[in-house]
């Protein structure tokens, strides 16, 4: 076991997506409660950096030292132009800048294993990784080749208390479970966002993350249209976000049907916080906004209609409630019942 008074230098790599690199969270504040003085780095994609500047060592907050960019998405478009080979190097340098006591892995893909490969590590340095794949989660057996500690995890199990897993396991600590609630951002965090109305939205409003990658995992437009018209006759302007031509679309369609439903521009990491930090309520699919509405501790209800709720539901406030399951989308009236619980609760 890691003893409290040393400084190891740790480095965490979660390299994507949305809701995956949010889900690891809470082992940042595990380790620094545990070793307050310890060097704690991250290696993520450049395209979710901002999730992770919250985090970063200010004002007397400790929590990340050092956040180190990959742009292996955007490389890959370019393989062969020397500007992404100069990038490639430039991210290689960063990373090696630091020896590392320990790394942990917490995605289980070649990309990120190799991460670790690249990596300087001290003598005895502890690479953990994840021995196995959890149900309905990528994985690649190849990465633990690179690990010097193999983790082996329940095959149903929840992306927060996968990451403690392996994390647990990489410190030589006891498993931290759910007894010990999860924390994802400083909780002055929310507060310091802008008053949102500069972009046409009238409080209180509800955001409706409506669209998803896979669209087995959306719900029905039908049942977002009686949804809205619920909440719109209470008084709550509908807000309807959208990612890409295709969804934004979508969104305009169900914007005719609401009333005084709103669809706002396209915005990015940066703005969704302000977004969701000033909303009355989020509803939204299993994406990866409506799991940032969830770890922002906001009034969220979670949809869950093709993919299973053990694997990323939020449990760790009782102001999130979570709705269906796999092959077992909820109906309206579920979905509308745990709304306006939310919304009586946040009155009182």
């Amino acid at each position: 076991m890691v003893n409290p008074s040393v400084s190891p230098k740790i480095l965490l790599v979660k390299l994507s997506s949305l809701g995956d690199v949010l889900h690891n969270l809470p082992i940042v504040w595990d380790i620094r409660a545990r070793l307050p003085n310890a060097q704690i780095d991250w290696v993520v994609e450049e395209g979710y950096v901002h999730l992770l500047t919250p985090l970063l060592n200010r004002d007397g907050f400790r929590g990340i030292d050092r956040i180190i960019s990959f742009g292996l998405r955007r490389w890959k478009k370019a393989l062969f132009s020397w500007q992404s080979w100069r990038e490639f190097f430039a991210f290689k340098g960063e990373l090696q800048k630091v020896s590392y006591d320990i790394i942990i892995e917490t995605q289980g893909l070649l990309k990120s294993a190799l991460v670790c490969y690249l990596a300087k590590k001290n003598p005895n340095a502890v690479v953990a990784g994840l021995a196995n794949a959890t149900e309905f989660s990528g994985y690649e057996s190849i990465s633990g080749m690179f690990y010097s500690q193999s983790v082996q995890v329940p095959l149903r199990c929840h992306a927060v208390d996968r990451s403690r897993f392996v994390a647990c396991s990489a410190l030589d600590w006891p498993l931290i479970d759910r007894s010990e609630k999860a924390q994802f951002y400083p909780a002055s965090f929310i507060e310091a966002f802008s008053d949102m109305a500069a972009i046409g939205l009238h409080k209180p409003y509800v955001l409706f993350f409506h669209s998803t990658a896979r669209e087995a995992k959306r719900w029905g437009n039908t049942h977002w249209i009686e949804l809205g018209k619920t909440l719109a006759a209470l008084g709550y302007q509908i807000v309807l976000p959208w990612g890409s031509a295709a969804e934004r679309v979508i969104s305009q369609e169900l914007a005719l049907q609401i009333p005084g439903s709103i669809v706002p521009n396209s915005f990015s990491i940066e703005d969704a916080f302000s977004l969701i930090a000033n909303s009355a309520l989020v509803v939204g699919v299993d994406t990866g906004l409506t799991h940032l509405s969830a770890v922002l501790n906001k009034p969220t209800v979670e949809i869950y209609c093709d993919s299973p709720r053990w694997k990323t539901e939020g449990y760790w406030s009782d102001k999130i409630q979570n709705v269906g399951d796999m092959q077992a989308p909820p109906t309206v009236y579920e979905v509308s019942k745990a709304c306006l619980e939310l919304l009586s609760g946040a009155k009182n």
